[in-house]
């Protein structure tokens, strides 16, 4: 099931976004890089706010999400926790079932939408 790109899924813990599209998209790619700050890069944001939001993660959670590893040859790194990847793996399943729930009445919306004005040619 394709993900609508107007719908997304936030779950809070408190009043505070435990998790949502961004967090999984950056767990994702720490994933895949084994690195924070490669991660950071790839989503075009400081490494300061993805740390933040690593921090973030793992105080929300029971479990970590992501730990890391300071110092060394390479310079440290990240790994994606088991948890971490099962999180992503919910929460992308939730978004799954979120669309296909409403997949009718966000088609519905979507064709009551105005359509965005044309550019303007010079002439």
């Amino acid at each position: 099931m394709a993900r609508y790109p107007g719908l997304m899924l936030r779950i809070l813990a408190d009043d505070h976004p435990a998790i949502g599209p961004g967090k999984a998209q950056l767990v994702g790619l720490i994933d895949a890089t084994g690195s924070i700050s490669a991660a950071a890069r790839e989503m075009r944001m400081s490494y300061r706010r993805a740390w933040q939001l690593v921090e973030a993660l793992n105080a929300s959670f029971i479990e970590p999400v992501v730990v890391t590893a300071v110092g060394g040859k390479r310079g440290g790194g990240a790994v994606v926790t088991a948890f971490g990847r099962e999180l992503v793996k919910q929460f992308r399943a939730m978004e799954d079932k979120a669309s296909q729930a409403i997949a009718t009445d966000i088609e519905w919306l979507q064709r009551q939408m105005r359509k965005p004005p044309r550019p303007q040619r010079r002439k």
